[in-house]
């Protein structure tokens, strides 16, 4: 398939990203009672190999999940491990106590229906733009440095990715909620072509 591409329909690529954010703010703030925002939205083609270096080493959090229909390709969530706690037992209401080593059971559950439910609504945001429905895995916890969670995610064989990259900022909790999406960029491009301007 050719990668070619109405350049008018770039714009489509801006609103799947900020749609796709904002509804993650909205969820959050119906799940948690924090008040969410979107706070930065951009979107960058990268090299297979400077993947790695752009999400950094740092441990951190992700709940990732695999587009199982067109676009295909993986979402991935990351928070630091405070802002994980953080977002766990807003939702939570209080219950459990915070586990001083790793996460507890009740902890990685909580995080990963946060994950469920936001990755739920960005997908949501996707397919409106797309004019299309989007299945997708069950979500997976992970919990290491941001480098090597995002290692088994990228698919090799292109040469570059797209990566969406969204923030989701609750200010008052000091809450940071990255998103990555690694779409095969043959199959968006096949549905963004199908779109009409």
């Amino acid at each position: 398939m050719t990668m070619q591409i109405d350049i008018r329909k770039l714009s489509i690529l801006n609103q799947m990203a900020k749609q796709g954010a904002n509804t993650v703010a909205n969820h959050l703030n119906q799940m948690t009672g924090m008040q969410a925002e979107m706070e930065i939205t951009k979107i960058n083609f990268l090299e297979i190999s400077d993947i790695r270096t752009h999400i950094g080493h740092e441990k951190q959090v992700g709940i990732h999940i695999e587009l199982v229909e067109q676009p295909y390709g993986y979402i991935l969530f990351l928070f630091t491990a405070k802002s994980a706690k953080q977002l766990a037992h807003g939702m939570m209401g209080g219950m459990g106590e915070r586990s001083k080593n790793g996460f507890s059971d009740m902890e990685k559950s909580a995080v990963q229906e946060i994950g469920n439910i936001m990755t739920s609504g960005f997908i949501d945001g996707w397919a409106n733009v797309l004019q299309t429905t989007i299945d997708f895995s069950t979500p997976e916890f992970t919990y290491g440095p941001g480098s090597k969670i995002v290692d088994s995610l990228v698919n090799t064989q292109d040469d570059v990715a797209m990566v969406v990259d969204s923030r989701v900022h609750v200010p008052e909790e000091d809450v940071e909620l990255k998103v990555y999406s690694f779409p095969k960029l043959e199959e968006l491009v096949g549905l963004m072509r199908q779109i009409e301007i």
